[in-house]
């Protein structure tokens, strides 16, 4: 267990806590592509506790700035698209991607008020349909070349979520592997053809055993953790028999992401990006090494889940997501139905906004999410004493970094090792776009 202070300090994400400026060293999911669809392409945001709007202008260049107009606090949201970048509806003053003030129209023609005004504004890139946003004051870090940043966007989709708790309960989720034995145990199978775009609705690779099963008959597994230049990397071992050996290789990619196996076919990398200390978004990257994405399937399928504008889960803690007793008792182990997001979605609100770590009690089985906390705390006081933060990439050791590895499959449990080696390996020689590029 953590210290009240200790849980502070892995927790707040505002500007100047020890946990905000360190993930403002990394670049950080601000919003959706597709949330700047239409012919209004404004979006108020809040990430790390700051208010922000995301827009992009008529050159096509993605701008994030403050959302509060620097003449007299009038919000930008509602500001109108100039061709040079945003204008506040209130005096017309016009900023542009970079924060210069590039207008003052009310003022006499000889100020040079203009020219002495420069706004909060933050650098944004587009990968695989998110806009990511870089809040630190250095120099930006290089993104790794990893599958879903590489991928064309034939073989990605991207979406998002709102939880409505701190970010760390999340992230501990994401990395935790027993979880799923219980959480999401589904007590039926189903075809796996049916299961497009569903987590744990495949067969494990080199068998015809659902991962459902797999799941529900083997809770105890061995956990290991191997540290990365990105992290750490997770094996999840069950032993199916004498021989053989479930393998699940899902990896953690520091400070707020992970990258985990949805299906033979598709990798999902995931962050839980904090709005501020009681609530944040995940975002997921889909990554297919098979034919291309139909993303308007899973988008159908995520929408149906989901409110937009604000990407809200349907099923929340004001209709006790969804929870049916009878469905516990037959079907599932929650009750919550079947998409496991709405199940980690209650797991981490349970724990309350901010989760006191002061009074749990750690087993073997969390075994990741104690290596993480060590990881975190150690970045953060790295930082705190003028370090530079760990696994903050320049080009060229972004370029040596590819992958992760994310495998799900049953192979000799004397060489799991090279199983699962083998595995990735082959997916990846498969894949059109990794040996067409």
């Amino acid at each position: 267990m953590l210290s009240a202070e200790q849980n502070q300090r892995i927790t707040r994400v505002g500007p100047g806590t020890p946990a905000g400026t360190l993930l403002r060293r990394y670049w950080q999911p601000a919003a959706l592509v597709d949330e700047l669809a239409g012919n209004r392409p404004i979006k108020p945001v809040r990430l790390l506790g700051e208010d922000l709007v995301v827009f992009r202008d008529s050159r096509g260049r993605y701008g994030l700035i403050g959302r509060s107009c620097p003449h007299r606090g009038t919000d930008l949201a509602y500001g109108r698209l100039d061709e040079r970048g945003l204008r506040c509806a209130f005096h017309g003053w016009l900023f542009d991607v970079n924060g210069q003030c590039l207008g003052t129209p009310a003022e006499p023609d000889d100020s040079n008020l203009c020219g002495e005004i420069r706004h909060k504004a933050y650098p944004v890139v587009e990968h695989s349909g998110i806009l990511f946003a870089y809040l630190g004051p250095q120099a930006r870090p290089e993104f790794p070349q990893f599958d879903c940043f590489v991928a064309p966007a034939s073989h990605t989709f991207a979406f998002k979520g709102l939880i409505e708790c701190n970010w760390l309960q999340s992230l501990e989720v994401g990395i935790d592997p027993a979880h799923t034995s219980f959480l999401h145990r589904f007590f039926h199978d189903e075809d796996p053809s049916q299961g497009y775009g569903k987590v744990f609705r495949d067969t494990a690779e080199d068998s015809e055993m659902p991962l459902t099963r797999i799941m529900r008959e083997f809770p105890r597994p061995r956990i290991e953790v191997e540290p990365t230049d990105f992290g750490f990397r997770i094996f999840t071992l069950r032993r199916i028999s004498d021989r053989n050996m479930h393998v699940r290789v899902t990896n953690l990619v520091f400070p707020n992401g992970f990258v985990i196996p949805m299906s033979r076919e598709m990798t999902i990398t995931q962050w839980h990006v904090p709005v501020d200390d009681r609530q944040h978004y995940w975002y997921a990257i889909f990554t297919s090494f098979g034919a291309p994405v139909n993303k308007d399937e899973m988008r159908r399928q995520r929408l149906a889940l989901y409110e937009l504008p604000d990407y809200r889960p349907r099923k929340n803690k004001r209709n006790d997501y969804g929870f049916d007793p009878h469905e516990q008792e037959h079907e599932t182990y929650t009750g919550m139905g079947v998409d496991i997001n709405v199940h980690d979605q209650w797991a981490c609100e349970s724990m309350g906004e901010i989760a006191d770590r002061t009074h749990e009690h750690l087993g073997r089985s969390d075994k990741a999410i104690s290596a993480y906390r060590r990881l975190l705390r150690s970045a953060i006081d790295t930082v705190e004493q003028g370090g530079a933060a760990p696994m903050v990439f320049d080009a060229g050791a972004a370029a040596r970094l590819s992958g992760p590895p994310a495998v799900d499959g049953i192979g000799p449990a004397e060489d799991w090792q090279g199983y699962w080696q083998s595995i990735e390996a082959g997916k990846r020689r498969s894949a059109s776009w990794i040996n067409g590029r």
